[in-house]
């Protein structure tokens, strides 16, 4: 199993998917460009999420095994 700072490092990933669990994403304002805060909120998510996935995988790969 991985070692302990390696752990610390999966916490980010939990980061995104309790940002989806508040419904503070469920209005419509403010709108960017006429896309209401529902959907741009949740492709901003995305980005996010692929980032930190990004900077997880940087940051174990040397960690792990």
């Amino acid at each position: 199993m991985g070692s302990k700072p390696a752990r610390a490092w999966y916490l980010l990933l939990l980061l995104p998917f309790i940002a989806l669990l508040f419904p503070v994403y469920l209005r419509l304002t403010p709108a960017i460009a006429g896309v209401p805060f529902f959907y741009w909120y949740q492709f901003l998510l995305l980005f996010v999420s692929a980032g930190l996935t990004g900077v997880v995988y940087i940051a174990i790969r040397d960690i792990e095994p």
